[in-house]
């Protein structure tokens, strides 16, 4: 048995501590928050296997030149003299290709797979977050935006997922909820969804009943190492020992890692949502609408709305309206009859993905401190891909071979 402490008390790292304490380790989890907010608990809820194309992909460069000019487009980097914008950009260039598309979509796939698997494992537990198997849809309006969507459920058929192409007809009758304004759809059967929120109670319930600590308002501030090995982990509230460290600190994972003499490119993908509360009238079946990137997750009796990727840094905390009114345009496009107002501000949320410049998360152990394991940047797939990425972190520190081939998930 190890003493294992987890940096960062996000989905990715209350899912390792899990099965770590699962495994038997004794188990400490540090977050600088109170863990109450945080990508985790905003996001829009999706457990998806049909998400295997990563964000580095061909013609990404090209698109994302194009949005930078449109202030309520999907994608935005935003303009800074900044060394690890410019690092981190080179590397996008250079992973955005076919070859690396090919790599990475088995890769993704399996661990997916796993994911929902073991999603299922807790509904048997308990099901207080909502867990429901309805599928995504993939609605679209224009010819161009048809095709790039059916190509990819093509695709996503070659690795036995379940898709469904719909016409427009196909649309209305599936999606019951309300009305759609959908030339036609891409529905994956085999993708599900939760309530983030719940989810993040249920699983910290689950830690609590397997005696796992947490320390939240607690701030890491340096490490004590000896022959590469961390011993000590310094914080705010004082001095910790440790047998293994996890880092699984999202957006804030390379600011944790330069205390180590550790590089990891990673810049975070800020994003939007909010949720509408008893909603008699709404979509009940969770969609992208496509042409604006927007995700739509029925959450019991609630709706949430989420969307935009703006590439950017920590300290950017102010929220963009104009993102925000995209978001609300394209919900009015497609369901013309929801006729969704844009939010207040107070009624906004917004969070750091964790980008990495290949798009693939990173779930390894470091290759130069011996005892320090690597689980982050999951970018928007962090809750979908945490359960899976638990797993392998327990069997990474527990000395087992990992249930899923992890090549493609190294720094």
């Amino acid at each position: 048995m190890k003493k294992v402490s987890i940096i960062g008390g996000g989905i990715i790292g209350l899912c390792s501590a899990y099965y770590l304490a699962k495994e038997g380790h004794e188990v400490v989890i540090f977050d600088k928050s109170d863990m109450t907010d945080g990508c985790s608990y905003g996001n829009a809820g999706m457990i998806v296997p049909s998400h295997i194309i990563p964000l580095a992909q061909p013609g990404m460069i090209a698109q994302g030149i194009k949005w930078m000019f449109d202030s309520q487009s999907p994608f935005y980097v935003k303009p800074r003299l900044s060394a690890d914008l410019m690092n981190w950009g080179l590397k996008f260039y250079k992973h955005a290709n076919k070859q690396h598309v090919e790599k990475a979509m088995p890769a993704l796939c399996n661990l997916s797979l796993l994911s929902k698997e073991l999603y299922q494992d807790f509904v048997k537990e308990n099901n207080s977050f909502f867990y429901e198997n309805k599928g995504l849809l993939m609605l679209y309006k224009t010819d161009k935006t048809a095709e790039e969507i059916i190509h990819e459920g093509k695709v996503a058929e070659c690795f036995g997922l379940k898709v469904d192409f719909l016409s427009k007809e196909d649309v209305a009758k599936l999606e019951t909820g309300t009305s759609t304004n959908v030339t036609g759809g891409v529905h994956y059967k085999s993708d599900s969804h939760i309530y983030p929120q719940k989810f993040m109670q249920f699983i910290k319930e689950e830690l609590t009943k397997l005696n796992v600590t947490i320390h939240n308002k607690t701030l890491v501030e340096d490490f004590v190492m000896k022959n590469n090995i961390v011993t000590e982990i310094i914080t705010d509230m004082g001095p910790f020992t440790t047998d293994e460290v996890v880092l699984a600190s999202g957006s804030w994972s390379p600011n944790i890692a330069k205390k180590l003499n550790r590089a990891i490119s990673i810049l975070p993908g800020k994003g939007y949502s909010f949720t509408l509360n008893d909603r008699n009238q709404k979509p009940s079946i969770p969609s992208i609408l496509c042409e604006g990137k927007v995700a739509v997750t029925p959450m019991n009796n609630d709706i949430r709305f989420g969307g935009t990727m703006e590439i950017t840094h920590t300290n950017d905390t102010k929220i963009n309206k104009n993102r925000v009114q995209g978001i609300v345009n394209s919900i009015n496009d497609f369901y013309p009859d929801l006729k969704i107002e844009m939010p207040k501000e107070e009624e906004t949320w917004f969070g750091f993905r964790p980008c990495t410049p290949s798009g693939m998360p990173i779930i390894t152990r470091d290759k130069k401190i011996k005892n320090l394991t690597l689980a982050t940047g999951h970018s928007m797939m962090g809750l979908s891909l945490a359960p899976a990425t638990g797993k392998i972190v327990s069997e990474i520190i527990s000395g087992k071979t990992t249930t899923v081939n992890t090549q493609m998930f190294q720094l």
